[in-house]
């Protein structure tokens, strides 16, 4: 096993998986949507909010620990739902599992992900995950796969409503994006230089999505499933069908996308138990506002009715601090662990949770705190957020 000892940051990682993956899955998972502005405002938004210092502060006997609707969790860190995580590195989903599982927080496995619902169960001894899903014309095929995370011991439901319509991904149009990669010169050149990737993928079965292929109709294979997916996604979603969700959940439901403090308080309205302030990564409305700096706004409308969490653009567990301090109970990670995972496998998914572990216990000392919960705006310079 590598000794990533001197890895010790998330760029580390993101390097070394740029190396690894072939470049249509690390561009999938490394771009945003038409000019990237928004998925590179993601990041760069965290930098201009400044930390105040404190000193002669007893910082011992420091904890990160919390939790995440009712859930307790190491930190206020959750791995966000990622398509096509099992092509960053073969069986990615049940290794990121593993890891999360490990750590002691929530992993979220993707409806578009390469292994399914049950893979998870089985790869974890039935340790409890979230599953994701999106909204699909096809009510009955919904209904399949809610019961499906039933049976597989899902304890929340996370439904993505900003994604009624794909946003417009250039990098993947010109990369050719298929699951497995299609057999193309130029793509047979870029895996020749990927032979650890290539030997993974060959010792695996799991190399399509997992939760639709042999579930949803007419759907057996890899040609009929672009058909597919391109005329599920129901771009006519609307609160009244969170409503039959919640009804044929029964359990704890996230609602994913919001980025406007009238959805918010739209989304509080539905009995969800937790909104997900999020932009899709940068992936989907390009020209939105960072996450980051859309959410002390939303976090106010709502005051207290429904837990605020946020993803997009976290690298660091100064992120994780600077939006638990701007009103997040809860962060997820998506690129973050992508690259640890696509760089290493589950060691490179465990490396990335503890540099940000380790980042955020070190920044809530030097701010003067050493209970995760008792963290707010007053850690933050004034003028910077």
């Amino acid at each position: 096993m590598s000794d990533l000892s001197k890895i010790t940051c998330i760029e580390d990682l993101r390097r070394v998986a740029r190396r690894r993956v072939p470049r249509m899955f690390y561009d999938y998972a490394d771009s945003g949507a038409w000019t990237e502005g928004t998925y590179r405002d993601n990041e760069s938004a965290f930098q201009k909010i400044k930390l105040r210092q404190r000193v002669a502060v007893n910082m011992e006997g420091r904890s990160t620990r919390t939790t995440m609707i009712g859930q307790e969790v190491a930190m206020p860190v959750a791995i966000a739902p990622t398509g096509l995580t099992g092509m960053q590195h073969a069986d990615g989903e049940i290794l990121g599992a593993r890891a999360a599982k490990a750590f002691g927080i929530p992993f979220t496995l993707s409806t578009m992900s390469v292994c399914s619902l049950e893979d998870i169960a089985e790869g974890t001894n039935r340790h409890p995950f979230w599953f994701q899903l999106y909204v699909m014309r096809d009510r009955d095929f919904m209904q399949r796969l809610i019961d499906r995370a039933k049976a597989a011991n899902c304890s929340a439901l996370q439904v993505t409503l900003d994604l009624q319509v794909l946003g417009q991904r250039h990098k993947d149009i010109k990369n050719g994006l298929s699951t497995p990669p299609k057999p193309t010169i130029a793509n047979l050149i870029n895996l020749a230089t990927k032979p650890q990737w290539c030997l993974g993928m060959l010792g695996t079965k799991r190399r399509t999505f997992g939760n639709i292929v042999g579930h949803a109709k007419n759907v057996s294979n890899v040609s009929s499933l672009s058909a597919w997916t391109a005329e599920q996604f129901d771009p006519s979603l609307n609160w009244k069908d969170i409503e039959w969700i919640k009804r044929a959940w029964g359990g704890k439901l996230i609602l994913k996308g919001i980025m406007d403090e009238e959805d918010a308080r739209l989304a509080a309205e539905t009995g969800a138990d937790a909104i997900i302030v999020s932009n899709h990564g940068g992936r989907q409305l390009d020209g939105a506002p960072a996450s980051i700096d859309a959410l002390p706004a939303i976090a106010d409308s709502v005051c207290n009715r429904i837990e605020v969490w946020m993803d997009g653009g976290i690298r660091s567990g100064q992120d994780v601090l600077k939006a638990r301090a701007l009103g997040a109970r809860g962060t997820l990670i998506g690129r973050s662990f992508l690259y640890g995972l696509g760089a290493y496998g589950e060691a490179g998914v465990t490396r990335a949770l503890q540099i940000i572990h380790k980042e955020l216990d070190v920044t809530m000392a030097f701010c003067g705190r050493t209970q995760i919960d008792t963290v707010d705006k007053s850690i933050l310079l004034p003028g910077t957020y």
